[in-house]
């Protein structure tokens, strides 16, 4: 896996596109999970940015970006929506929206970005966060506020 790598490269040119000039790490272990992440990186879990999809009622996709210590309490979100519940997004479905497979989802570079975007209030409890590169093993360093401004999130507490 390299830069190359047609995900790791939308990425890096998001990155890029948004003004942000930094080098993506490549792991040599996977970081599917925010704990391996975490455990790779030598950083609290919390720090890791997991980008979750959701179907939205309709069909829509949500990405809820989320401190790696939290778990997305669905009916709160779906709450705080105004909506009637969130559905799991399937690999597919996953993929054919933001051009990622799953355990490589990054907030940025998404071949259809999705209309709504929540950021977790916690990973503003860090200076640095690591977000998903577009692969498993490619991950970058940001912030709480560099995602909103890069993303268009919307802060909102997620889990506990």
């Amino acid at each position: 896996m390299s830069v190359d790598h047609p995900a790791v490269a939308r990425v890096s040119a998001a990155l890029a596109s948004a003004g942000i000039n930094l080098s993506i790490t490549h792991l040599s272990d996977s970081a599917r999970t925010a704990a391996e992440a975490a455990e790779a990186l030598g950083i609290e879990v919390g720090q890791v940015a997991s980008s979750i999809v959701f179907k939205l009622p309709g069909g829509a996709p949500l990405l809820v970006i989320t401190s790696g210590r939290h778990k997305v309490d669905t009916a709160l979100v779906a709450q705080n929506l105004g909506v009637e519940k969130l559905h799991r997004a399937d690999a597919d479905f996953v993929r054919e929206h933001s051009g990622f497979a799953i355990g490589g989802v990054s907030p940025l570079g998404w071949i259809s970005k999705p209309e709504i975007i929540l950021i977790d209030e916690a990973l503003n409890d860090y200076d640095v966060v690591w977000a998903a590169a577009g692969h498993p093993h490619a991950v970058y360093p940001t912030s709480f506020a560099e995602l909103i401004r890069c993303t268009g999130a919307k802060p909102m507490v997620v889990g506990e």
